[in-house]
């Protein structure tokens, strides 16, 4: 079986069990949506010091929402026992790690979605004429944090407290990711927007290399 046929089977199985459960989706919107709103609320920024410390922000309540999710990607295989499955099948150790980041990518997208437009309004930020380019930067930012998240998620499953291992393991790799995609976002919304194609080129080497990791370890990850 082919790494992209598999992968695709393994995510549609984590969107059906979360289809049948929401459980996952909707903790994290509403606790990424009650970080967005508190700041909003605690800080009252003004239109100038919404656009210069958003975005900030914005990635803050990505990551939480990350963080929430991507903990229970594995977890929850290890608990019901269907790792083992996993391991049994005949497919590659990728293909289960590409599956998991697909599902993760989507789930954390979805959320973006919705928390994306209450931030513009929360805010005052508007976003006309720079949809485009944000979505380039989110997708980027998003599937590195994806990426490098699935990875430690299936370091720390193993791991005793692994609730706390994995943002003690995660948090020191992300900070070059989120500092680009912090920059990248806030001349975005800067006014007049720009975007600075070497934010956008660190974004994209990042996911590479990150990506390229994820299949030359694939095999030890997912090992006993």
């Amino acid at each position: 079986m082919s790494t992209a046929r598999a992968a695709s089977i393994v995510l549609g199985k984590e969107l059906r069990l979360e289809l049948r459960t929401r459980q996952l989706l909707a903790a994290t919107l509403v606790f990424a949506l009650i970080v967005i709103v508190m700041f909003s609320y605690a800080f009252d920024p003004t239109p100038a010091e919404s656009r210069r410390y958003g975005p900030g922000l914005l990635w803050i309540a990505f990551l939480f929402a990350g963080s929430l999710m991507l903990h229970p990607s594995f977890a929850r295989e290890e608990a019901g026992g269907t790792m083992d499955a996993l391991r049994l099948a005949p497919i590659s150790s990728f293909a289960i790690l590409l599956g998991k980041m697909a599902a993760n990518f989507i789930f954390l997208a979805a959320a973006e979605v919705i928390l994306v437009p209450i931030f513009s309004v929360l805010y005052d930020v508007p976003l006309a004429g720079v949809v485009g380019r944000l979505i380039l930067v989110l997708g980027l930012g998003t599937l590195g944090l994806v990426i490098a998240g699935t990875v430690f998620a299936a370091i720390s499953t193993h791991a005793r407290m692994r609730e706390l291992m994995l943002p003690l393991l995660l948090l020191p790799v992300l900070a070059p990711l989120l500092v680009a995609a912090v920059q990248a976002t806030r001349a975005l919304l800067a006014d007049p927007p720009a975007l600075d194609s070497a934010w956008v080129v660190f974004l994209v080497a990042f996911d590479v290399i990150f990506m390229t990791a994820s299949w030359l370890v694939s095999d030890f990850l997912l090992e006993e």
